[in-house]
């Protein structure tokens, strides 16, 4: 056999592995393919989970699920550990708690020490925050911690930045000191002062970056839906207005709502408290939470209102829209994000994104790195960075 063929016989083997571990085994996999040690090990794993009947593979019965108990799926959680990496292991996760019911085994402390955590997970131990007992809130807790101390460093800095970047503009001046000039405004105001002559613009009217005085201060409203289907956003919403929270420049207040309104704003400082204050599930009136933010705001011009929200409406939706028109046309800011998450636009009405597009408020979804963007437009007063929706 020369160097080629075996070349050749290796690659068709290791062809043969991957279409076995995909497949799954028993008859129809239809590969002849046996296998063994680590291999064996991944492919139980993933017949765990997603395996249908009963087969047998390396001498051994392998039966699909993970049975009812903590203990299996903590083994299980340890091998998916062990044999995939991270962004596996948490996708399987998903699958696992949605595929085989295993919320109800994540009130038990072991199985959440055991568990990869992340946005997702933090959203599923949310919804069973009031089934939760005393002896896995602290656990539970802690895991919910550690995804939002992740979140917070990754996010934070930029949020800052461009947030600060926009307050200052904002807050522009008539009469700036030299190194407060913006060159690029200040040229465009006197372009009628252009001496051809001299090639040259004479600047009779200087502009300027200011720095926001108190009573130049923001105030910004997250309007938070907490039903089901917006878990990962509430998660992510409540980690930026820890952070907005955190900014002298800008007075924040977050509501959550279902069909009943909740003002979480003097948990802030913490969003873990924030998150557990939450409750996710049941129905949505958005007329009724826009009711209440209308009642919050005393400086219009000043004012950016977030709702976050998949706009499927159980109160009266002509008054959410007459609600959202009021407002613009006091000078509120108004954005409408569909969600607040990596995981692109969920199902949501679009007649009533449609409506708000319509009142000048586009409905979108976001991506937590679009967000600080997103903010700084609406507090400079400029057009949204909306991505292009399919």
């Amino acid at each position: 056999m020369t160097v080629n063929d075996a070349a050749a016989t290796d690659a068709g083997r290791e062809r043969l592995r991957r279409w076995r571990l995909v497949l799954g085994g028993e008859a129809a996999d239809g590969t002849g393919h046996a296998l063994s040690g680590r291999d064996a090990a991944m492919d139980g794993a993933l017949t765990a989970l997603y395996g249908k009947g009963e087969g047998k593979q390396a001498g051994r019965e392998r039966t699909a699920g993970l049975g009812a108990s903590a203990p299996s799926v903590a083994r299980w959680l340890g091998d998916i550990r062990t044999y995939f990496p991270s962004s596996v292991v948490q996708v399987m996760q998903r699958d696992a708690i949605e595929r085989l019911g295993l919320s109800a085994l994540l009130l038990e402390p072991e199985m959440l020490e055991a568990v990869e955590a992340d946005v997702h997970l933090v959203g599923t131990l949310l919804s069973l925050n009031k089934a939760m007992p005393e002896t896995t809130r602290e656990t539970a807790r802690a895991v919910v911690r550690k995804v939002v101390e992740d979140l917070e460093k990754r996010l934070a800095t930029r949020t800052r930045a461009a947030l600060t970047g926009a307050l200052d503009r904002s807050a522009r001046v008539s009469r700036p000191r030299h190194h407060d000039i913006d060159w690029n405004r200040t040229i465009a105001a006197n372009l009628k002062h252009y001496l051809p002559e001299h090639g040259t613009v004479v600047p009779e009217r200087l502009v300027g970056y200011g720095r926001a005085s108190q009573s130049m201060k923001k105030e910004v409203i997250l309007c938070i839906d907490q039903s089901g289907s917006m878990a990962s956003s509430v998660v992510y919403a409540s980690v930026f207005g820890a952070v907005l929270a955190s900014m002298r420049s800008i007075s924040t207040r977050l509501v959550v709502f279902d069909t009943a309104v909740a003002d979480l704003t003097d948990r802030l400082d913490d969003p873990v408290d924030v998150l557990f204050g939450t409750q996710l599930g049941g129905g949505t009136d958005i007329n009724r939470a826009l009711a209440y933010c209308q009642s919050q705001i005393t400086r219009p011009a000043e004012t950016v209102v977030v709702l976050i929200s998949d706009l499927f409406e159980g109160g009266i939706r002509d008054e959410m829209l007459k609600r959202v028109a009021a407002m613009k046309a006091s000078g509120v800011q108004f954005v409408a994000l569909l969600a607040l998450s990596d995981d692109g636009a969920p199902a949501y009405d679009r007649e009533h994104a449609a409506a708000l597009a319509a009142l000048g408020a586009p409905a979108f979804a976001c991506t937590p790195d679009l967000f600080p963007e997103v903010m700084a437009a609406a507090i400079e007063k400029r057009p949204l960075p909306v991505p292009d929706i399919e």
